[in-house]
């Protein structure tokens, strides 16, 4: 896997010039070409003089070459990739049955002084009709795995762009409101002179400095998720009522697990901007983390207050959960569950993923 990463990355570098990616399918045209011509010098046993042979099969060459490219630049394009198999197939023939007789008869005149040659040639037709045509598809069949290729690529150039893109805008949702709110308790705590103001400056900047630095890569420590949603839960606790109650209990080890950053900040913002934030009352927020080596169950509940109806019937954080499952879909396609519970009174998450 790393292997065809590495490939993808240098194939992705390479073309990322015209220039220089026109002249990779000259080269590897040019390392295609050479290696046929050496296949057929190697089995020919025409008992002519080296100059006589490489000239022969160069000659060879010329007509595998004009069944080729014409099949390359006129005949898939313009049949195959439009789906008119048949027509295609039939065209591909027509061509075969064209230039294999053009290429026995010059090597026919070619050979005026050596009749048991000649006559080889007339009773071989055959042979060279089966095997121009292999080579004119053989050519299709090395179009269409070139394609896939460059399809696969650029798909994951896609999704690698999409997860890029979709972790650039969550890293910049940095909730005002839970911002200003956590600066206006600060700001009052200094003025407390509380012994807390330079634990909550310490978390915020943590906070700042993983969202901002640490979280690039595609996958994090385990341990550095949890305590950035530990630091959010300390600061959320700062401006909640007292009668709100935040529990977050995690069960087995955390350490080097590696996952994708910022999956869980999601559902921690909708269970307070959709839960507690609409509760004069009593509410809570209960999560429970449990951490295997190979996997990690995230469950998350909080009650709801009366809010207004939603006239599209859609569940509190609708638009945060579909771009969860996006990005779930393009980091662990087959290996997550999520599943959500909207209840009057309730809304709850559980998130289970396979670790790689």
């Amino acid at each position: 896997m790393k292997l065809f990463l590495l490939s993808s990355s240098f194939a992705n570098s390479w073309n990322s010039s015209p220039w220089l990616a026109k002249a990779g399918r000259i080269a590897y045209h040019g390392v295609f070409w050479v290696a046929l011509f050496a296949f057929l010098l190697y089995f020919d046993d025409s008992g002519l003089s080296t100059p006589d042979r490489w000239l022969n099969e160069f000659i060879n060459l010329l007509f595998y070459a004009l069944i080729v490219y014409f099949n390359l630049f006129y005949l898939i394009p313009n049949y195959l990739t439009k789906k008119r198999f048949l027509t295609y197939l039939l065209l591909l023939l027509a061509v075969t049955l064209i230039l294999t007789p053009l290429r026995v008869i010059f090597l026919y005149f070619r050979f005026s002084g050596f009749p048991q040659l000649q006559n080889t040639l007339l009773g071989n037709l055959d042979l060279y009709f089966l095997l121009t045509f292999t080579i004119g598809g053989g050519s299709t069949i090395l179009q269409i795995v070139t394609d896939w290729f460059k399809q696969l690529r650029e798909k994951q150039e896609l999704e690698t762009q999409t997860m890029q893109s979709e972790l650039r805008f969550l890293k910049s949702q940095i909730n005002p409101h839970f911002l200003f709110n956590t600066l206006n308790n600060l700001y009052a705590l200094t003025l407390k002179k509380s012994d807390k103001a330079p634990d909550i400056v310490i978390k915020l900047s943590e906070m700042m400095r993983y969202m901002l630095y640490e979280c690039n890569e595609k996958r994090v420590p385990l341990y550095k998720e949890v305590n950035y949603l530990k630091n959010y839960l300390d600061l959320e606790q700062l401006r909640q009522h007292d009668n709100i109650r935040i529990n977050f209990n995690v069960d087995g080890h955390v350490s080097d697990q590696q996952i994708a950053p910022l999956l869980f900040i999601p559902f921690l913002e909708n269970s307070f901007k959709h839960g507690l934030n609409t509760q004069l009352k009593d509410g809570f927020v209960d999560i429970h983390l449990q951490v295997e080596q190979k996997s990690v169950d995230f469950k998350i509940e909080n009650s709801k207050g009366q809010t207004i109806a939603n006239p599209d019937n859609r569940p509190s954080g609708g638009i945060g959960l579909v771009n969860v499952r996006r990005r779930l879909n393009l980091l662990y396609p087959d290996h997550y569950q999520l599943r959500v519970s909207n209840t009057p009174n309730t809304f709850a998450v559980h998130l289970t993923i396979e670790l790689e």
